[in-house]
């Protein structure tokens, strides 16, 4: 039985050992590549509004959210093997998650998703980290999980009283 690989050796595109420091040029470019293919690729000609891949291949119900979420991910792939810490990988997990939960909205999330660019949002933060501004990163990714996870505690919140009330309103139905 052939001995297990380790992640780092399986997840360089050139097929290389990945040590932080080394062979970021081929990780960048795949980066930088995805982002502008899924996000920036297609100008609006007479506009300065450019699309990608993503909100097409989201017309297809279902199967092409989960094309574009997938290959979304591998930005966050990336910041893993730049050692991002939790909160920026967070972020940009959530970025994906948000595009991808939007997106699955019949053409609001096709707007949503030209507008949005969570692919280029994501290869910015891994940038902006690389560049040596990491406090800002950190601090700016923790506001936006705050934010975030607020939204998500009123919708929650707002769904469980709104559930209150309906069965409140059958229960008021029966004789």
């Amino acid at each position: 039985m052939p001995a297990p690989k380790e992640p780092d050796s399986i997840l360089p595109p050139d097929g290389k050992k990945f040590t932080p420091g080394r062979n970021t040029e081929a990780a960048s470019e795949t980066s930088r590549i995805i982002a502008r293919w899924m996000d920036d690729i297609i100008r609006i000609p007479g506009t300065n509004i450019r699309i990608g891949l993503d909100p097409i291949i989201g017309l297809f119900p279902a199967v092409g959210d989960i094309l574009a979420s997938s290959v979304g991910l591998v930005l966050v792939i990336e910041g893993l093997r730049h050692r991002l810490p939790v909160s920026v990988l967070t972020r940009m997990g959530a970025n994906v998650i948000l595009n991808n939960l939007i997106g699955a909205i019949p053409i609001v999330g096709d707007a949503f998703s030209i507008w949005y660019k969570s692919n280029v949002r994501n290869l910015a933060l891994l940038n902006r980290w690389k560049s040596g501004e990491r406090t800002a990163v950190r601090r700016g990714s923790r506001v936006f999980m705050a934010v975030f996870l607020t939204i998500w505690a009123i919708v929650f919140i707002g769904w469980i009283i709104g559930w209150y009330f309906f069965i409140k309103f059958l229960i008021s139905l029966a004789p």
